[in-house]
């Protein structure tokens, strides 16, 4: 099978509270979901019918089974998701503060068995093949993770995306990001990242900036989200700036990630630069407006009404 798309990295299962604005420690009751980065936007492109499948680990645990049982119930090819036996499925709680306060909480110890993909379990064959290769910086935090990202982006001859997606708590020694994000921009097509994201990557906070910075690295196609203010897109002939698309915020986590699929989607579909970022802007709204993450993955036709309505 040729894939349309293939994410690798991190995974989880988000466990988040049913009752809003409300500290976890007075919770009474909680989601279970399918959760991290990479995993979310598999999830995402798979809803526009794309064929998507991520290189993950899980532990040999019952939260590993149900990873397995919501990729196959998405839609995502899960034939490279294995468990690494002693380490635990990873866990993310979160507190939901609308609209703009999400704090999030890691239970990935004694280590995350997704940073245990290893290079020479990697298929080659089907990463060279694969339409996209999305990988992320998280997934540079430790090796062997590192190594194997790297090598998959490296191998793969057409569009590769690197996910600045920069978790600080994640790394051992956060200074050595912007090292490892470097090497991964001489290796993708095309970067994504909000403004935090791109100042550890190429030291730029400004959007204009981060997105001539990026381009310099290498990638062809540089997307700064910018918050409240919307999302810059770059290329070396042509700058798109599209504004947010306004909701009443539930849960904005996994807005990227649904931004993420929908960036994918676009590309796939050969759209103009205006038309990908302002359907990817709408996408990720859509799911801030919504508890969940991969539960929350829109619809292309969700999608192009609100899109509608907002034009």
């Amino acid at each position: 099978m040729t894939f349309d798309l293939i994410t690798m990295g991190r995974v989880s299962v988000d466990v988040y509270p049913d009752q809003v604005g409300v500290p976890l420690e007075e919770v009474e009751s909680f989601g279970k979901y399918l959760g991290g980065s990479p995993t979310n936007v598999a999830v995402a492109a798979a809803r526009y019918g794309r064929r998507t499948a991520v290189i993950t680990r899980t532990g040999e645990d019952p939260f590993g089974r149900f990873v397995h049982k919501a990729l196959q119930g998405y839609g995502v090819d899960d034939r490279y998701v294995t468990a690494v036996p002693g380490l635990p499925t990873p866990l993310a709680f979160c507190e939901i503060f609308p609209p703009d306060n999400f704090p999030l909480y890691f239970y990935r110890y004694p280590k995350a068995p997704d940073l245990e993909i290893y290079t020479h379990e990697l298929d080659l064959e089907a990463i060279r093949a694969a339409r996209i290769v999305w990988g992320t910086v998280t997934g540079l935090s430790q090796e062997p993770s590192r190594e194997a990202t790297l090598t998959a982006l490296a191998e793969h001859p057409g569009q590769t995306v690197i996910d600045l997606d920069y978790r600080p708590m994640l790394w051992d020694d956060p200074g050595e990001a912007s090292h490892w994000a470097g090497l991964a921009l001489d290796r993708a097509s095309v970067a994504v990242g909000n403004l935090e994201e791109c100042a550890v990557a190429v030291g730029e906070r400004v959007p204009r900036a981060a997105a001539r910075a990026i381009l310099e690295r290498g990638p062809e196609l540089a997307i700064v989200k910018m918050g409240p203010d919307g999302v810059l897109a770059a290329t070396s002939t042509e700058v798109v700036e599209v504004p947010p698309v306004k909701v009443d915020v539930v849960n904005g986590l996994g807005a990227g990630d649904a931004f993420g699929g929908a960036i994918c989607h676009g590309l796939l579909s050969g759209w103009d630069l205006r038309r990908i970022v302002e359907f990817a802007g709408a996408a990720g709204a859509l799911v801030a407006s919504r508890i969940a993450c991969a539960d929350a993955m829109p619809a292309q036709d969700e999608v192009e009404e609100l899109l509608e309505g907002v034009q």
